[in-house]
């Protein structure tokens, strides 16, 4: 089974949009992470004609508080500056204290309003013991996945992924698995031109493949170097017919000694990494293009509408039609309007 980067629903239930933002930090918050998330909703970029956020850190706990390198911080923000977030993020929380019970009842009033939860790393242990979780697919960091899975039972757990969205909470895994999910909601909600011009400000891929299971202490795959370069070319190729054994001659390899180097370099095989690159190309051309959904699988490399459908419904959960409805919206909307409504 291929390893799933996300693991979208439908799209969300009602009117969702993204403009207040509220990073929730505990004491021993990670840095990085209280970082990343405010980098991506804190920083103004209203001038380069991108979205604007009203972002805030708020104290989840009484401060002053120190982070995981023992910076010393003093939010300005208490729980009550979640009532008005349309985006509530939870950052990495220590895993063996539950969170008190004025946040776990703010994080309840947000959801019940509309707004987002983002659990970040082992932020979801604080969402899980606040029971938001329950009878929902989640992640965390996968040093934590044991534990979290022994506490947590009524939670779907899956260790081996980026990032998972589950409707109004969304999770995801250690450090940088934060930035993925971030530009997920990015993408979610203003398009894929936003999210894209936002990675590169950052210096980071708009898109990440594969799971967690790439950053799992694991051998270093001996042909690291020539997979990559096979990996660049077909991923400039990705519309073109492909199959594993051109693809293995290309690396000076036996078929299955690639698709064993493969997954230990991606985390996952070769026919699931192309059909994620062609949804991937299939993505771009719906965002963007106006061609009939027919000729965009044809140059995505599926062949047929129908190919192209049950790939789309299997990889993103929506069909390529109402992908194409919802992202042309959302990117209309913000050019027609302005990034500070």
């Amino acid at each position: 089974m291929p390893i799933i980067v996300a693991i979208l629903p439908s799209m969300p239930h009602g009117p969702w949009r993204l403009h207040d933002v509220a990073a929730v930090a505990g004491h021993g918050v990670g840095t990085f992470g209280l970082g990343v998330f405010s980098e991506i909703f804190g920083c103004d970029r209203t001038a380069e004609g991108l979205p604007g956020f009203d972002y805030a850190v708020v104290a989840g706990e009484p401060g002053p508080l120190r982070t995981d390198t023992g910076l010393r911080i003093m939010p300005e923000h208490g729980l009550e500056r979640l009532a008005s977030a349309d985006l509530v993020v939870v950052c990495s929380w220590d895993s063996d204290d539950d969170p008190p019970r004025p946040l776990i009842d703010a994080l309840h009033a947000a959801v019940d309003r509309g707004a987002r939860v983002l659990a970040h790393c082992t932020g979801a242990f604080a969402v899980a013991a606040a029971g938001l979780l329950d009878g929902r697919r989640a992640t965390t960091h996968w040093r934590h996945a044991d534990d979290f899975a022994r506490r947590f039972p009524q939670v779907q757990l899956d260790p081996g992924v980026l990032y998972v969205d589950a409707g109004p909470v969304v999770t995801s895994a250690g450090t940088a698995a934060g930035i993925d999910a971030s530009l997920y909601l990015l993408r979610q909600s203003f398009g894929s031109e936003v999210a894209n011009a936002v990675a590169r400000r950052m210096v980071v891929p708009p898109h990440r493949d594969g799971g967690q299971a790439q950053f799992i202490e694991q051998p270093v795959p001996e042909a690291s170097d020539r997979l990559g370069d096979v990996l660049a070319w077909a991923t400039e190729h990705a519309a073109e017919p492909l199959d594993v054994e051109a693809l293995a001659a290309m690396a000076h390899m036996s078929p299955r000694s690639f698709a064993r180097h493969f997954r230990a370099h991606t985390g996952t095989t070769p026919y699931a990494w192309l059909v994620s690159q062609r949804v991937r190309l299939a993505e771009r051309m719906l965002e963007s293009g106006e061609q009939r959904v027919d000729e965009v699988a044809r140059q995505a490399g599926f062949g047929s509408a129908a190919g192209l459908r049950e790939h789309f419904v299997r990889e993103r959960g929506v069909s390529p039609q109402i992908y194409r409805r919802t992202f042309r919206s959302a990117a209309e909307t913000h050019l027609s309007g302005s990034s500070h409504d």
